[in-house]
C-alpha cells in the first residue's frame, strides 16, 4: 500500500450519506467494535441494528462549520473512519475535537490510521479554521502510543472513568494536539 493509493472523502451533510456508504460506515463500526476497539461502543458485541441508529444521529449532524466525518477507501473499500467536531460557541470556536476514530481491523498496520489521523489535521486546520485539535482515548489498550507517535500530547486522565465490568475500570486518556 502506498499514500497514493488511499482515497479520502469527506461527508460535511447528511446528503453526502448515501445508503450504501451508510451500510459501509455501520459495517465498520461493528467490526472494530466487536474486535474490542474503543469507538464508541464499549459493551461487545453489538450489531448493525444498534450501530445503525447512533451512525444516523452523527450523519444527521453533519455540517460544514461544526462536523465532518472523513473517510478513508483502499481499493474502493472503505478502510476507516472518523468525527470531527467544533462547538460554534465564540470562546471554544477556535478546537475541535475527534470521535469514533477507527479502521477496519484486517488493515492494522499498514499505515490508514496515521494517514486518516493526518488528513484529519489537514481539514481541521486548513478547511475547519481550527488551531487545536482534543480527543479522549480509552486507557490500557495502547491509543496513547498510537496517538503519541503523531504527535498528541497527554494532558490528563480522569481515573477509572470508564467501567467495563466490576473490576475492570479503565482510564480516559485526554488528549491534545497544538498546534495545527
Amino acid at each position: 500500500m502506498t499514500p497514493d493509493s488511499l482515497v479520502f472523502q469527506q461527508l460535511s451533510s447528511p446528503d453526502d450519506a448515501n445508503p450504501k456508504l451508510r451500510h459501509a460506515l455501520t459495517e465498520c463500526w461493528t467490526e472494530v467494535t466487536n474486535a474490542g476497539g474503543a469507538a464508541g461502543f464499549p459493551f461487545p458485541p453489538v450489531d448493525a441494528a444498534t450501530v445503525r441508529p447512533t451512525l444516523d444521529r452523527i450523519v444527521d449532524q453533519l455540517a460544514p462549520d461544526t462536523s465532518r466525518i472523513v473517510t478513508v477507501t483502499l481499493d474502493g473499500e472503505l478502510a476507516g473512519w472518523l468525527n470531527v467536531r467544533r462547538d460554534r460557541f465564540e470562546l471554544i470556536a477556535h478546537w475541535g475535537t475527534l470521535h469514533h476514530v477507527q479502521t477496519r481491523t484486517a488493515l492494522r498496520g499498514l499505515g490508514i490510521g496515521r494517514a486518516l489521523m493526518e488528513e484529519a489535521r489537514r481539514i481541521a486546520k486548513d478547511e475547519m479554521g481550527l488551531e487545536q485539535l482534543r480527543l479522549a482515548a480509552r486507557g490500557g489498550v495502547g491509543l496513547e502510543t498510537f496517538y503519541g507517535r503523531l504527535g498528541w500530547k497527554e494532558i490528563g486522565r480522569w481515573p477509572g472513568a470508564l467501567r467495563f465490568s466490576a473490576d475492570d475500570d479503565r482510564d480516559e486518556v485526554l488528549m491534545i494536539l497544538a498546534p495545527l
